[in-house]
């Protein structure tokens, strides 16, 4: 017994040592408080909520690296009451992401038959920690082929599909309204001239009622379950886009958002930046290299 507490009191200066570099790359920030969080903190917080969005930058490896952290201690305070939804996986690809998760198929199948993002690499962690711990992994995003229809045609084009097909949306009509929501979209698109007309606006409210409508449906199904739900941050910030759906198709779930940005200002943040963003803001290193350009 001497010995191994003589060897952890050695070990113990060694490992916060390899810790230290990642814990100096983010800050979080509770901006219900107003005081710097934790991971913790965080965790815990979702004792009073049913969905924990994480609004990523898709190329921040800070974020990358967090969103597995986060998962992992989710799987460890919710064993067996926990569900992961990702942008990262459309609708029709979910009999090929089961079957990955149950060991039928190899990860290669995965990628391609299952259209993993360009980046699979940076969320590859998180399909591994639920393969492992057996948590069920929702494919969220609508299929590409039907925003582009959206985008090219209005929303009412969807109308002709076939009832498989419409299946694999949320169900139609889907909310356009515009208000908040709408007016940021066109901020980032660059105003209403650059946007160039309603559609593209129509195609991004599939894009977010279809992963609302995934979440609620998982929610429905699973009892006192517990989702961590990954996006851009566009789609959750403010508790608008997915959010907004999500609450439109489940009226009395709960939300926390964590909205992050590898920032400019991460040495000596203004968070007073950020703070109706989310409840949460995580701020990380930008001088980290990006996970892609």
């Amino acid at each position: 017994m001497k010995f191994l507490t003589l060897l952890l009191a050695l070990l113990l200066p060694f490992l916060a040592v390899c810790q230290a570099p990642m814990a100096q790359n983010y800050k979080i920030y509770n901006t219900a408080k107003n005081s710097l969080a934790t991971i913790d903190d965080i965790i815990n917080d979702l004792d009073k909520a049913d969905v924990l969005f994480f609004g990523e930058e898709h190329n921040d490896s800070t974020g990358h690296y967090l969103e597995n952290v986060i998962l992992k201690k989710l799987a460890e305070k919710y064993p067996g009451k926990l569900g992961l939804s990702l942008e990262m996986f459309q609708t029709d690809c979910q009999t090929v992401l089961d079957e990955y998760l149950a060991g039928y198929i190899r990860e290669k199948n995965l990628i391609s038959e299952g259209r993993a993002w360009k980046n699979y690499k940076d969320y590859r962690p998180m399909i591994e920690t639920a393969k492992a711990a057996h948590i069920p992994v929702i494919a969220a995003n609508a299929p590409t082929r039907y925003t582009n229809m959206v985008t090219r045609s209005g929303l009412s084009s969807l109308d002709q599909l076939s009832p498989a097909a419409k299946a694999w949306l949320a169900p139609l009509p889907i909310d356009t309204a515009t208000g908040p929501y709408y007016e940021k979209f066109v901020g980032i698109m660059g105003g209403h001239s650059a946007m160039g007309n309603f559609k593209i606006y129509q195609s991004q409210n599939v894009w977010d009622a279809t992963m609302g409508w995934n979440i609620a449906r998982f929610l429905k199904a699973h009892k006192d379950y517990k989702v961590l739900q990954v996006n851009g941050g566009f789609h959750s910030e403010e508790k608008l886009g997915t959010a907004a759906q999500l609450k439109n198709y489940a009226p009395k779930v709960r939300i926390i958002n964590i909205a992050t940005y590898a920032d400019d200002s991460f040495d000596n943040p203004d968070w007073s930046k950020f703070t109706k963003m989310g409840d949460y803001i995580i701020l990380t290193n930008p001088k980290l290299a990006k996970t892609f350009e």
